[in-house]
């Protein structure tokens, strides 16, 4: 609580700032709630997958404050000052090494001998680059330091098989080249296993029997025939019991009919008696069998012929000697051992009990496990151990990574500066002559718009492909206007890697984007209802004329009737005056007014139709927040994380000339109609004579003539008076 933090105000909440190593040496104690993320899933960022694999520890899929203080304090241990973090270096300074500890000793000789390795003895730093270039050196060696041994062909024939065997039988790790193979737990575990089977295997074996080695099939085969017999000696019994069910204790014709193939079924001759059923008391071994049982009936016959007191039959009681005298092995059987499991990356594909005894005396000997222990002593005392180059790379990309995650996790810093961009903008779309790059990453189409409606932006859901490749993608338009933001639209997508992408707009959330939007809205919803208006008004018109047309043709008997057509003329002239004097009055009415009023007027006109669109477009455009997109793309966010008009101008740009362009204005392509435009004027002119005719030959003219006069000589009369005065 001691520490001095600096909050920074933006996006609608206060926002840490990193200004030196120990405002992330203290992040532990900063409250939770004052961080922007909570968690963000680790895949759909442009961010270095191998640091996210590093940071998810847990494997979730999921990157949490725990998992970002562990990393903390993880570095804190390994390096000396947390400076150079602030800094973002490619590479790790071997000064930075804290070697005051022997893990810290041990990953600086490690360092050094990598770079030897590399021959790079004189550079005093350490890459990724020099990490991955290590690995893949020492990937193809017997000897690497990674603890995992495959079946190599450098090993001797002996553990070659201890090798593979363990592998099917007890599981596997990749070592560092990506082979298959075993460390000193699965070789000790398989030897155990082993050893637990064979002490098993010695107690059966020791069991005595009047079979001896015939033990073991005799008591399989029991197991199979047991259903069978037992069910066979229970209908002797009642048929011994009651004669007159004896055939229906036996097969019934309908149940040997064969099928439509010609074939009988297994499946219900499985079902069958084992043999004729009749009052004898023992069960012919030779003579009338199922025929699906014959072949084990016979083999058991001959395993068990020196109990028998005829080979060719089986009495009750000889089945229940028989069975009693394998008691003793049945108990060992049954008390088989439950052999130990791991857990490891390739699971067993085979099981110890397909092994004979033999190859399990001669791999459960201690002489290959102490051999594949030396073996693995050696591997550990390898200059470059694998487990210390993990942790180099590890210390690499922290240093390297941590500080830019701090700045997309703790805070936003990255997504508002312009120059930069935050960890979940994968790219730029380009479509309708603007680039967005607030493109975020979608699973589910339909279950992220359903989160992300609530952000008020307006989003294009692009699904993008490229050489076979498909990404899904949420794009947010923040500039200008969205008449030509349909469904179906190509764009082209440009990830962060400098990839193009073809993207087609597969679903858009309608929002409003810009008070430019806004002041245009009104005028193009006029526009577009005149233009519905006169487009039914000319359907209905033709119509009228085909039908007439069509009622003329089929009875040429009605004639143009002069005194319909009369009233009709007079009612379009009536019309055509009435909107005439209309728009005399409104001009008058304009041009009334002084210099000063004019600007007021059209100012008066612009709030009245655009004023109550571009109210309710910049109430909805001050809601606009980043939380609900993330959130829909796996992001837990504290807060709104608003998305004001500055900001949406500069996640969307628009198509602009370069400042030092010229524009000729003179377009080849531009068509000029000059005959339409003189036809146009005088049909103008033609019409308005034509409307002065019809009013002259009504008399309306008269009036205003004789209106005009009288003031005239009104006007005349007042100016003689006072000239006389």
């Amino acid at each position: 609580m001691s520490h001095m933090w600096t909050f920074q105000r933006v996006g609608g909440l206060d926002q840490v700032v990193f200004k030196n190593a120990n405002d992330i040496i203290n992040l532990p104690d900063l409250d939770p709630k004052l961080w922007v993320a909570l968690s963000c899933p680790t895949i759909g960022l442009d961010f270095d997958e191998r640091t996210l694999a590093l940071l998810d520890s847990d494997k979730d899929g999921r990157i949490r404050i725990p998992d970002i203080l562990d990393a903390i304090s993880w570095t804190r241990d390994k390096i000396i000052s947390f400076d150079s973090i602030l800094k973002t270096s490619e590479t790790l300074p071997l000064s930075q090494i804290d070697t005051s500890t022997p893990s810290g000793n041990k990953l600086s000789v490690t360092a050094h001998s990598i770079l030897a390795s590399l021959n790079k003895s004189n550079v005093d730093y350490l890459s990724q680059d020099d990490i991955q270039q290590c690995i893949k050196t020492n990937a193809d060696k017997l000897y690497n330091g990674d603890l995992i041994f495959p079946a190599s062909s450098e090993l001797s024939p002996e553990m070659q098989t201890f090798i593979q065997t363990a592998i099917q039988t007890t599981g596997a790790k990749k070592d560092m080249s990506g082979q298959d193979g075993i460390d000193l737990n699965i070789a000790t575990t398989f030897v155990d296993n082993l050893k637990t089977w064979l002490q098993w295997q010695t107690k059966i074996s020791n069991t005595q029997t009047p079979f001896g080695e015939n033990s073991a099939e005799i008591w399989k085969l029991i197991q199979q025939l047991k259903p069978k017999i037992d069910d066979y000696f229970l209908r002797i019994e009642l048929a011994q019991y009651a004669p007159q069910a004896q055939t229906a204790l036996n097969v019934d014709e309908k149940y040997i009919v064969p099928t439509q193939n010609g074939l009988l079924s297994d499946e219900a001759l499985a079902e069958l008696p084992l043999s004729k059923i009749d009052t004898t008391n023992a069960l012919d071994l030779v003579n009338g069998l199922n025929p699906l049982w014959k072949a084990k009936i016979s083999r058991f016959k001959t395993l068990v012929a020196s109990s028998l007191y005829n080979p060719d039959q089986l009495t009750p009681q000889e089945w229940q000697d028989i069975q009693q005298s394998l008691q003793a092995y049945a108990t060992l059987i049954s008390a088989k051992p439950e052999m130990a499991q791991l857990t490891v990356e390739i699971e067993p594909s085979a099981s110890i009990e397909d092994m004979s005894n033999s190859v399990i005396t001669k791999l459960a000997n201690d002489d290959l496990l102490n051999e594949f222990k030396q073996m693995v002593e050696q591997d550990n005392k390898t200059p470059i151990s694998a487990s210390d180059v993990l942790v180099l790379e590890k210390l690499v990309l922290f240093h390297k990574h941590l500080y830019r995650l701090l700045v997309n996790f703790v805070s936003f810093a990255d997504f508002f500066t312009p120059k930069t961009r935050a960890a979940f903008q994968l790219g730029n779309l380009y479509i309708d002559g603007r680039c967005a790059t607030l493109c975020v990453a979608v699973d589910n189409i339909a279950k992220h718009s359903t989160m992300a409606n609530y952000s008020e932006l307006c989003l294009l859901y692009c699904e993008c492909t490229r050489h076979g490749q498909k990404q899904l993608i949420a794009a947010a338009m923040t500039a200008g206007q969205g008449d030509l933001l349909i469904e179906g639209r190509n764009g082209v997508f440009i990830d962060n890697e400098g990839n193009d992408w073809d993207a087609n707009v597969v679903k858009i959330i309608t929002k409003p984007i810009s008070i430019q939007q806004a002041i245009l809205a009104p005028y193009q919803r006029i526009g577009r209802c005149i233009t519905e208006q006169i487009n039914k008004w000319a359907s209905s018109k033709d119509a009228d004329v085909e039908k007439s047309s069509e009622q003329a043709l089929q009875n040429p008997a009605n004639k143009f009737d002069i005194g319909k057509s009369v009233g009709i003329f007079a009612a379009i002239g009536l019309a055509v005056g009435a909107i005439g004097t209309a728009l005399a009055s409104i001009f008058q009415a304009i041009f009334s007014l002084t210099w000063w009023q004019f600007p007021l007027f059209f100012v008066g006109i612009f709030l009245i139709i655009s004023g109550p669109s571009v109210i309710l477009a910049w109430l909805k455009l001050r809601r606009r927040t980043l939380g609900p997109l993330l959130e829909a793309s796996g992001w837990a966010i504290n807060g709104q994380v608003k998305i004001n008009l500055m900001l949406g101008g500069l996640l969307t740009s628009k198509a602009e000339l370069p400042t030092n362009a010229k524009r000729n204005l003179h377009d080849p392509m531009k068509q000029r109609h000059q005959k339409l435009i003189v036809i146009f004027w005088l049909a103008i002119l033609l019409g308005v004579g034509a409307t002065a005719g019809w009013l002259w030959h009504e008399g309306y003219l008269d009036h205003y003539i004789k209106q005009h006069n009288q003031e005239q000589t009104q006007n005349k009369t007042d100016t003689t008076t006072n000239i006389d005065k």
